[in-house]
């Protein structure tokens, strides 16, 4: 194990020439620890004893993520990068910003494993150009995030910010128990999930043990393909029946502000709207309006338009929101996820087969 507190960003070298060169640009989530451990278990011994890792600690959570030339949700380390990327032939990074300059200074470089569900910090045509192969981690958060979604909802529904901030302050309403203060059971009631991929199939399998019935609108999915107690149902149907509305859909240009001020007035009254996904599928202020009637009873985000949220925003001075600064997928087991994915997709790439996660499977895989 290396050393890597050195400083924000540091880096270590070790082995000697001929050795299987890998670089791991780990941060304070997805750690460098955890990447090597996972690696040297993943892979054959002999394999394991070839290994010449290399290894940067980027800044992120600590300093936050954005774009960088042309990659975007990167650390800002590029000049630190170009450094370490002369002769490596494998790099695990979560934040490291892989851009045209970097690849073009990796001349030996034939995977980089991204340690995340999209690899928007790699310049993919880029590394497709120069045969490099690039793999991401789906479903890495799936039970973080709809473990999350779920603790909104319930969250929203029971009011939990409000009552606990009347506590706080010294306060016993027992005019709480007034029929119009009360919250919603999630047991009988209705969750529309909007999209239905990893995270949408966990947040069913956990509302159906709430004993909530769960319809589903997404275009890619079948009917069959769906789980016991779960409906398909198209978009306006779930809107207009559904007393919670969750999002656990992809951003698309076809996507971006899905929930507008036509389908917030398309939900039903007195309803809830839960997101999880991304911040551009809501225009907030159709959704700062809907709350501010009372056509919604409250919400739950854990995603916004603009991050951070900028002063002033509408909804910050909201009793009826919760919110979240984009933590859904913050879990120990994630990070830890997040490695063993890696690991395999190395492990697999070392052994001439096409590894899993791969985005440019156009690219040959030597046997």
């Amino acid at each position: 194990m290396h050393d890597d507190s050195a400083g924000p960003v540091g880096t270590d070298n070790a082995g000697d020439a001929g050795e299987l060169r890998v670089l791991l640009a780990g941060d304070h989530f997805v750690r460098n620890d955890l990447l090597e451990d996972r690696l040297r278990q993943a892979l054959p011994a002999d394999a394991a004893a070839r290994l010449d890792v290399r290894s940067m600690t980027l800044p992120w959570p600590m300093v936050p993520y954005g774009r960088v030339q042309e990659v975007d949700e990167a650390s800002d380390v590029e000049d630190e990068l170009l450094a370490q990327v002369g002769d490596v032939e494998v790099a695990v990074t979560q934040m490291a910003p892989f851009t045209r300059r970097v690849l073009e200074a990796a001349p030996s470089l034939g995977l980089i494993v991204c340690t995340r569900g999209g690899p928007v910090n790699v310049n993919v045509q880029a590394a497709t150009e120069r045969g490099i192969a690039v793999c991401n981690t789906p479903g890495r958060n799936a039970v973080a995030a709809a473990e999350h979604a779920v603790t909104l909802i319930l969250a929203a529904l029971r009011s939990i910010p409000r009552v606990h901030a009347s506590v706080a302050a010294g306060e016993w309403r027992s005019d709480l128990y007034a029929y119009d203060e009360c919250g919603l059971e999630l047991g009988g009631s209705t969750v529309g999930l909007v999209g239905y991929g990893a995270i949408g199939r966990r947040v069913a399998r956990i509302l159906r043990a709430f004993d909530a019935e769960v319809l589903v609108s997404d275009p890619f999915v079948a009917a069959d393909d769906l789980g016991p107690g779960v409906r398909l149902v198209d978009l306006d149907t779930l809107l207009a029946a559904s007393d919670v509305v969750s999002l656990h859909a992809r951003l698309t240009p076809e996507t971006e502000n899905l929930i507008n001020s036509t389908t917030l007035a398309a939900m039903r009254p007195g309803s809830y709207l839960i997101n999880t996904a991304r911040g551009g599928l809501v225009d907030d202020q159709a959704l700062a309006a809907a709350l501010h009637s009372g056509h919604l009873a409250g919400a739950g985000l854990d995603v916004y338009p603009r991050e951070p949220i900028p002063a002033g925003w509408p909804l910050l001075s909201s009793d009826r929101v919760v919110m979240t600064p984009h933590l859904a997928g913050a879990t120990r087991q994630t990070a830890h996820r997040a490695a063993e994915l890696a690991a395999a997709s190395v492990a697999a790439f070392l052994a001439g087969e096409r590894p899993p996660g791969m985005v440019n499977p156009e690219i040959a895989v030597a046997g």
